[in-house]
């Protein structure tokens, strides 16, 4: 592969490689394998831009480097191992099916890792064929920059490469490759990983690297690993705490697919509520439940306990006094997450003050949306127009159930220091009229995988904006009509 002079090299790469500078039992060499025709699909051009790259170069000469077929300049893959609990369930993993590039250094000073997802086996492909479809890295891409659009930390998606190949899942259907942006694919799992090749050494340089990247102001605390994991609980509260408040369910949050930076990472079987129920999962492995929409801040705390099992060689004092600090830490998720959450609650409900009764006002007012099966967002998003007085779809067939607790929102209101017009805007700008709704998302994957991608674009377009009701948008505004069969995805692996 050429790395010099090849497609892209005046596309303004700067990869650094930081991370393989880590012991080489963390990562292995790695070099992408070679598809038959490569082809760009998709390409970011405003991220194109933040990393410093020349998106009219990658559009005429990138489809080589995003499909794995060349390297860009300065280029030296690896793929990463890491471990995770699947399900509940611990095993040794690793990236099966993905590349990290390196690190791109942006004019801004910023490090980004970009790593191609799709781009063959290697040594963690544990029998997979390493390879990705068409749909799902679509998947992700939308999905990845609704979130970024709804100001939800996540990874990003600069580009979709076609390979001319198909990849057999329960059918022949169209290869693909992603390429994955994030400030780092450091995961619990690879903590997990460095502490259980019973390493000190190991899991000291992961900590200390991971400090230096993640939280510099961190690397002169006295006890480093306890203040990494009070800055990871704390960034995990914020994050979990988003998802929910846009009905966003992750599907498959097992410990590798939790990062340390606080980014939403893969969009497998991942969705958003249309009608509100608390018990909904849409992955199709999640038969338990274990996943499911109201069990996310649970399953994170659970997650980060792990995270705290991980670091706790690294904890001064005797075990038992270790232990006992740790806990401490993971004992304040609950209370940071419900700040956050509250928070969030607050600003979509147009409160700006702060009494008592304003968690049950919320939790009250997402039992009415259960009882009636009123879809989460649009109700939501119809609050703004009730704070002015102005009719809203509230207002409709869902009148009688919403009544008490519409007058018992407009009394608390009442005694807001702000006015309804400013309630108004503020609840506007905290309740998205769009996000990638389900059906719409399945209708442009199809559309994409029949060699059509003009719904995709269109989608794309939609959900950049989400909180600007348009009359483009119109029809993007609703979930799957009454009836239909329960949404269910897939990873797609």
């Amino acid at each position: 592969m050429n790395t010099a002079n090849g497609p892209g090299s005046n596309a303004g790469w700067h990869l650094a490689h930081s991370y393989s500078q880590l012991p080489e039992a963390l990562f292995t060499r790695e070099k992408p394998l070679p598809v038959r025709f490569a082809a760009l699909t998709m390409l970011n051009d405003p991220l194109a831009a933040d990393l410093g790259l020349d998106a009219d170069v990658l559009r005429h000469e990138g489809a080589a480097v995003f499909a794995g077929n060349e390297l860009p300049p300065g280029a030296d893959p690896i793929a990463q191992a890491y471990a995770g609990h699947q399900f509940g369930h611990f095993t040794t993993l690793g990236d099966g099916r993905a590349l990290l590039l390196g690190e791109q250094l942006t004019p801004a000073g910023q490090r980004y890792d970009i790593q191609l997802k799709g781009s063959g086996r290697t040594r963690y492909s544990r029998g997979g064929d390493g390879r990705a479809v068409l749909g799902p890295m679509l998947r992700e891409y939308l999905i990845s920059e609704g979130m970024h659009a709804l100001g939800i930390p996540t990874t990003r998606s600069l580009a979709v490469a076609a390979t001319g190949e198909s990849v057999l899942r329960d059918r022949p259907l169209p290869g693909a490759v992603l390429t994955r942006v994030a400030t780092s694919h450091i995961r619990v799992g690879t903590f997990q990983y460095a502490a259980a090749l019973g390493r000190p050494d190991l899991l000291a340089a992961l900590l200390d690297y991971t400090i230096a990247r993640h939280a510099p102001d961190l690397q002169q605390a006295e006890e480093p690993a306890l203040a990494f994991l009070e800055a990871v609980v704390e960034r995990q509260a914020s994050l979990i705490a988003r998802w929910m408040l846009v009905g966003f369910v992750h599907g498959v949050m097992n410990t590798d697919n939790m990062t340390v930076s606080g980014e939403t990472i893969d969009y497998g079987p991942c969705a958003f509520l249309d009608v509100y129920h608390p018990d909904t999962v849409f992955s199709s492995i999640d038969h338990g439940g274990r996943y499911a929409y109201a069990q996310q801040p649970t399953i994170a705390q659970w997650n980060l306990a792990r995270l705290a099992e991980s670091l706790l060689p690294l904890v001064h004092g005797e075990q038992e006094q270790a232990i006992e600090k740790l806990v401490a830490i993971l004992s304040t998720f609950p209370e940071r997450y419900g700040q956050h959450h509250l928070a969030g609650a607050r600003a979509k409900l147009g409160l700006t003050n702060q009494e008592a009764d304003d968690a049950d006002l919320y939790t009250s007012f997402l039992a009415v949306l259960q009882e009636t099966e009123a879809d989460f967002t649009a109700s939501f998003a119809a609050l703004a127009a009730q704070a002015e007085d102005q009719p809203g779809s509230l207002a409709s067939p869902l009148a009688p159930a919403f009544a008490p607790w519409l007058a018992r929102w407009r009394e608390r209101l009442s005694r807001e220091p702000v006015g309804p017009g400013e309630a108004s805007r503020q609840m506007r700008a905290a309740n998205p009229v769009i996000i990638p709704r389900n059906l719409r998302v399945e209708e442009a994957l199809t559309a994409a995988e029949a060699g059509d991608l003009a719904p995709t674009l269109r989608l794309l377009e939609v959900i950049s904006s989400p909180f600007c009701e348009t009359a483009a948008n119109e029809a993007y505004r609703h979930g799957a009509p009454a009836g239909s069969p329960a949404y269910c995805t897939f990873c797609g692996t």
